[in-house]
């Protein structure tokens, strides 16, 4: 893609999150008549879920019907050759929240082409914030250039800890323990997107979780890039479709967070 293209597509994908956001919203106002279903061990979904992705998918498609689509409830396509842009989909990214009335989620959109992720946006419509991000341009917050922490030690600040049923609790206890030994603090508010995006806007200093899906933190980790934060190389190893351990820091705690997460 040409860097018209992309810039197209960025501007469209922050129209798509808003109204994404104001559906979403629609549902939680709602939710007492929620159908809600289980996927698993601490992993819901909901018919809102459901509809907000179609929304975007149906979007997307309307603008752009060359592009490919990976969401977290409808998959991607059988094969993606790395040329076509993708899309990578989170309808709500904290639906345990969301069911419970804890307005502590967001939709999360990014696009990715070969091994870059050239986009990502993230909304937050309880809080009203939108964070975007473009390769190459930086990183925003309702328009205002983004700024990580200037931590240079675990205790200068709040970690982000996510934790998956997918990997042994053994590897979060680990980091915690770490991260406490070293002065730290940590919180875990329920969306992995939020948490990272938090990162690159200087809220919290580092991101850490054994195994997260594609959808949940490219977007972000596309903004924490874009502020010279740092972050692994989260989609090594066919991290795209099967997820990966995930890490992110501010400038200052790069190593440190190499350290904690054994990641590189």
């Amino acid at each position: 893609m040409d860097a018209l293209q992309i810039s197209e597509r960025f501007s469209v994908a922050q129209a798509i999150v808003r109204e994404a956001g104001d559906l979403a919203m629609g549902y939680f106002r709602n939710r007492e008549t929620l159908a809600v279903e289980s996927k698993g061990p601490q992993d819901v979904v909901s018919e809102a879920d459901r509809a907000v992705e179609a929304m975007i998918l149906d979007r997307i498609a309307a603008r752009f019907p060359a592009d490919s689509v990976l969401g977290e409830e409808t998959g991607g396509p059988q094969s993606w050759d790395g040329a076509t842009p993708l899309w990578v989909v989170d309808p709500i990214d904290g639906t345990a929240c969301f069911v419970n009335g804890i307005p502590v989620w967001c939709i999360s959109i990014a696009l990715v082409a070969g091994s870059e992720i050239e986009i990502g946006v993230v909304f937050d419509p309880n809080a009203g914030e939108l964070f975007a991000a473009r390769r190459g341009h930086g990183a925003l917050l309702n328009g205002v250039p983004m700024r990580p922490s200037t931590a240079a030690s675990f205790a200068e600040g709040i970690v982000g800890v996510g934790y998956s049923p997918r990997r042994p609790a053994a590897a979060v206890v680990q980091a915690i323990a770490q991260l406490l030994a070293e002065g730290g603090m940590y919180q875990c508010n329920g969306s992995g997107a939020l948490m990272l995006a938090y990162v690159a806007a200087g809220r919290l200093i580092g991101y850490y979780e054994a195994h997260i899906n594609s959808w949940d933190c490219l977007a972000a980790l596309a903004m924490i890039r874009e502020v010279d934060g740092w972050t692994n190389d989260f989609l090594a190893g066919d991290g795209l479709t099967r997820g990966n351990a995930v890490a992110a820091a501010a400038p200052g705690l790069a190593e440190a967070m190499r350290r904690l997460s054994g990641l590189t």
